[in-house]
């Protein structure tokens, strides 16, 4: 599967269940609907597979979806997958440590100037929430490295630490969710499962951002037994109970974004794996 392909079908499997605070096809919220989400992602996809550095990936695909849906939709999605493409089409095969590897080699290998396009690219997007910094502020412009300025808020932005960390998180967490679902990619099990399992392991990013941690780490306490049924072999959109959270979440304009970002940079990546990778766009 190409890393273009693998990107469009997490998106669509992003949108296609319901995720309990973020949008889907069943729920839509926050100003939001599926349809907005899919016409992003298309948008976004010859960008993130062109020719060119990790930041000029991402400038392109943020301007093209701004372009096409007027809003952010994506900018984390396109924070995680730019790297990540860009990772399928240098890998040696198409396994998880050749993927690895290669993902930590092009997160390594990020400089100043990917640094600038990144924040031109943040700055278009203006995401909600986003406050300023004492150092790597991205209305400033920056004098290190892109993985450097994403270390300076590791300690709290999964996707910053997902640059600073080499993409561990990746296979500690959202791949070994993915293992522990006997179901295909494609189910409504799976992707319910990786997205509570990175909802359950920390608090969200996006939710302090707008509400606070002590809400943030509410809702990882809710997720934490619906994960546990989802690795248990549930199904946990049979249970009525978890579109009443949904509901209740969206009431209280609570949107868990970035472990439904994270949730689709792990869907692509367990895309490319499970058809094997095609380097070509």
């Amino acid at each position: 599967m190409t890393p273009a392909a693998a990107f469009l079908q997490a998106c669509a499997l992003d949108v296609a269940v319901r995720k309990p605070g973020n949008v889907s096809q069943a729920s839509p919220g926050h100003g939001m609907t599926a349809a907005d989400f899919l016409a992003s992602s298309e948008a976004a996809a010859p960008a993130l597979v062109q020719a060119g550095s990790v930041g000029a990936r991402i400038e392109a695909a943020v301007a093209a979806t701004w372009q096409r849906v007027g809003c952010n939709t994506n900018l984390g999605i396109v924070l995680l997958c730019a790297p990540l493409a860009m990772a399928v089409q240098q890998a040696a095969r198409p396994d998880r440590p050749a993927l690895r590897a290669a993902l930590q080699q092009v997160l390594g290998s990020l400089t100043v100037a990917d640094a600038e396009a990144a924040f031109r690219a943040i700055r278009l997007a203006n995401p909600g929430g986003l406050g300023e910094a004492p150092e790597g502020d991205v209305r400033e412009a920056p004098a290190m490295t892109l993985r450097d300025a994403m270390a300076l808020a590791a300690g709290r932005d999964r996707i910053a630490r997902f640059y600073a960390e080499g993409g561990a998180e990746l296979w500690e967490v959202g791949l070994a969710a993915r293992d522990a679902v006997a179901a295909p990619l494609a189910s409504t099990q799976t992707v319910q499962a990786i997205y509570l399992a990175w909802l359950a392991s920390a608090p969200d990013a996006h939710i302090v951002r707008k509400h606070g941690l002590a809400v943030a780490q509410t809702v990882m306490q809710q997720a934490a037994p619906w994960w546990a049924r989802a690795r248990a072999g549930a199904v946990p959109d049979d249970d009525p109970a978890f579109a009443a959270w949904d509901a209740a979440l969206k009431a209280a304009r609570i949107n868990p974004g970035t472990s439904a970002d994270l949730t689709v940079a792990t869907l692509m990546a367990a895309g490319c794996l499970e058809a094997g990778a095609n380097p070509e766009p």
